[in-house]
């Protein structure tokens, strides 16, 4: 069972939706994960794209974002972020919105947004879909770091056509995170 790493509500375990629609992100690549943006959350607004449990946006505020979006089309997958923001006693600084990601984007009423993360199910095209809609919210500026997980071999060679920047890839053994901003 996954579990919230650091901060405030650090060690509180969270559910996970039933099935194998998703895959929970590891607490040893989360770990790494935070590790290289801790920094950069404090006091920030995040969005949990394609959210599953929520464990990303709740280890945001765990650690100090003043608030987290969550986006997920599956009931079950909000039901599982709402209890997760119960358990964590996060509803305050949570929206969560159940609809896909593109409709989600554009219900997030933000000037700024500091860090986007998204989990898509694995090849459908759905990260390039969501780098075209991100061009149409004024939230999404230089400074918004976006972090897409994928597959290994996913191929990012078109975010430079849709006037994206790949900073940084980390790849663990069966995938990666991908880390892009706007040119």
């Amino acid at each position: 069972m996954p579990r919230v790493i650091a901060g405030s509500a650090r060690s509180v375990s969270l559910d996970t939706p039933e099935g194998l629609d998703t895959r929970p992100t590891t607490d040893r690549v989360k770990e790494t994960l935070f590790n290289m943006i801790q920094w950069d959350i404090a006091d920030g607004v995040v969005v949990d794209f394609f959210s599953g449990s929520g464990a990303l946006g709740i280890e945001c505020i765990s650690r100090g974002a003043k608030h987290a979006y969550f986006a997920d089309n599956s009931r079950e997958a909000v039901k599982c972020i709402d209890s997760n923001l119960k358990r964590t006693h996060f509803e305050d600084k949570a929206t969560v919105f159940t609809t896909d990601a593109v409709r989600a984007a554009h219900m997030i009423n933000e000037k700024h947004v500091d860090i986007i993360f998204m989990d898509p199910p694995y090849n459908k095209g759905l990260e390039a879909d969501m780098l075209s809609t991100f061009k149409n919210c004024a939230y999404v500026d230089r400074d918004t770091l976006i972090i897409i997980e994928a597959e290994l071999d996913t191929d990012f060679s078109y975010v430079d056509d849709l006037g994206y920047t790949v900073s940084k890839v980390k790849e663990y053994k069966t995938n990666k995170h991908v880390f892009v901003r706007l040119k």
